[in-house]
């Protein structure tokens, strides 16, 4: 048996995203017009920037000692409440949070790219369900590319920050259900009503909190999840695409997964990293896990 290949993906068409320099624990990046420091614990070579570059940024983040996403934003220069940022054919709205993020995951454009392309190509009606849906880029891309979307996200403001990227992007309104819901519960009540999807889109947290205080751990609750995925799904499907966070695991362990999970299913299994490159093109940062299933493309 020959051992798959680890992939690094890297999101290299941006041009309202960069990560302009990395180094002694953060990220130098532009979103937008707008330029911001952030946290990098993987960032543990020099800076290739001068010191007055790193200190034109309009905001930084500083980091609670001990906390993986606790902090403030120090804001240095003027910067709107809101801003539109755009990738190809769909927009949305950057802004800050009260965690280090800013509405969008620009490494995360490889698999908008490859469910654009795995819809488009399936020359029939397409169903999607995006778990774990955040702000809705990938809803957004899915419907951009002309599938009927369902975006689940347990909390309510996330999922009223993507019905408005849903808007800036002038898509069909009809075109994405919004649900508030437990990714969980909510996959197992579709499978009760026979409701079946040809594309599910999974990128859960390392722990989360569902609407009624429903508890989400990534080892414990994945694999009953993606068992539950797998009852939805048509008889012939598209796609599958996990990624996860902040997890001690490697591309591997959701690669084998994966393929046990589609074993009988004619289709690939691919794994990697998620990857964004400084644009020096010298270095890059990894950001995140994958696996993805996909049934054969036709040429």
């Amino acid at each position: 048996m020959s051992l798959p290949s680890i992939k690094l993906l890297s999101a290299d068409d941006w041009h309202d995203y960069e990560l302009l320099d990395s180094g002694e624990g953060s990220k130098l990046e532009r979103f937008g017009p707008y330029i911001f420091v952030r946290p990098e614990h993987q960032a543990v070579w020099s800076r290739k920037l001068n010191n007055e570059r790193w200190n034109s940024a309009h905001a930084i983040f500083q980091a609670t000692a001990g906390e993986e996403t606790g902090g403030k934003w120090h804001v240095r220069r003027e910067v709107p409440e809101t801003w539109p940022m755009r990738y190809k054919q769909i927009k949305f709205s950057a802004h800050f949070t009260n965690s280090r993020h800013l509405g969008v995951f620009p490494e995360q454009a490889v698999h908008w790219d490859w469910i654009t392309e795995r819809i488009r190509q399936a020359n029939r009606p397409v169903r999607v369900l995006n778990l774990f849906g955040y702000t809705g880029a990938a809803s957004l891309a899915a419907a951009a590319a002309g599938a009927q979307v369902t975006h689940v996200d347990a909390a309510k403001k996330s999922v009223t920050w993507a019905h408005e990227n849903l808007v800036l992007s002038g898509l069909d309104r009809q075109s994405i259900r919004w649900i508030v819901d437990d990714a969980l519960k909510f996959v197992e009540r579709e499978a009760k009503r026979g409701s079946f999807y040809d594309g599910i889109i999974l990128d859960p947290p390392k722990f989360g909190r569902g609407p009624q205080g429903e508890v989400w751990e990534f080892f414990d609750l994945l694999p009953r999840l993606l068992q539950s995925c797998k009852s939805l799904m048509q008889p012939n499907p598209l796609f599958l695409a996990l990624t996860a966070y902040a997890i001690r695991a490697s591309a591997l362990s959701l690669y084998f997964l994966m393929d046990d999970l589609f074993k009988n299913q004619q289709g690939n299994t691919d794994c990697g990293e998620l990857v964004i490159q400084e644009t020096n093109r010298q270095r890059v940062i990894s950001l995140a896990i994958f696996a993805r299933w996909s049934a054969e493309l036709n040429n």
